[in-house]
């Protein structure tokens, strides 16, 4: 299927490929980093995957080889804010996405770039690809979801080590500890997490958005949660068209209903 365009804001620019959405960071000359414009264009962009039922999952990358340095410090000193109000930096790292959402990094992925890979569900990273958390460098610490997610995604010493030395980790040893999914050659991010979006998207899209419910919530409300989701799947008419598929040994046609 042909990829459909479209622009978002000039730093943010989405491509349509089949029921996948390509959502890229592009500002290059700024090495993708986040300001205001990118961060409004992401909050769209996450609309936009979220709003349409023909959409199942989304790739979030950067352009020309950087996945994105961060905060852009200049735009900051200008009182440009790189928050969404009710979505966190760069309007993901707070946000509700009920789809699932994959990064694909080449290149640095540094600070708030870093917890924006974070915020997503899987990280797909070319071998060259480093990932890093340098605010302590700078006075700061990565309030992004850096210092509340990393030890939940890696073992706690290392995590540390990064959060408080704030040197970074290459796509290679990530993948040692399981922070990134799959380690690409350069240049091939985007195209295997498209490919492992699309493998996601095959699936039934409420009980994808059901998993993704249940996995980011405090574990006391899992099992409450987990009930009423199973009450609520039960009763579509994709867990229907998914057992009466397997009955009929066919590739279920799923609706989102």
């Amino acid at each position: 299927m042909n990829p459909v365009m479209t622009p978002v804001v000039n730093a943010v620019r989405t491509e349509r490929i089949g029921s996948i959405l390509l959502i890229t960071i592009d500002r290059p000359e700024a090495r993708n980093a986040v300001n205001a414009a990118v961060a409004t264009g992401l909050a769209a962009a996450l609309d936009e995957l979220d709003a349409d039922k023909q959409l199942r999952a989304g790739v979030l990358t950067g352009a020309q080889g950087t996945f994105s340095a961060g905060m852009d410090l200049k735009a900051a000193l200008k009182g440009e804010s790189p928050d969404v109000p009710g979505r966190g930096f760069g309007g993901l790292t707070e946000a509700t996405v009920t789809k699932p959402l994959i990064a694909a990094v080449e290149g640095w992925a540094l600070g708030g770039g870093f917890e924006l890979a974070l915020a997503c569900d899987l990280i797909v990273a070319a071998d060259d690809a480093r990932f890093g958390l340098p605010e302590v460098k700078r006075g700061l610490i990565a309030a992004g979801g850096g210092v509340i997610r990393l030890p939940k995604r890696l073992p706690y010493h290392l995590a540390m080590e990064l959060l408080l030395t704030g040197e970074p980790i290459d796509a290679r040893r990530a993948s040692e500890f399981g922070l990134v999914n799959r380690v690409t050659e350069p240049g091939e991010a985007a195209a295997v997490a498209i490919q492992l979006a699309e493998s996601i998207a095959a699936n039934a899209p409420l009980a994808l958005a059901a998993v993704k419910k249940i996995a980011r919530v405090p574990e006391a409300e899992i099992f409450e949660l987990q009930r009423k989701e199973m009450t609520t799947l039960m009763a579509s008419a994709d867990v229907r068209e998914g057992m009466t598929a397997f009955a009929e040994r066919r590739v279920p046609q799923w609706t989102g209903e």
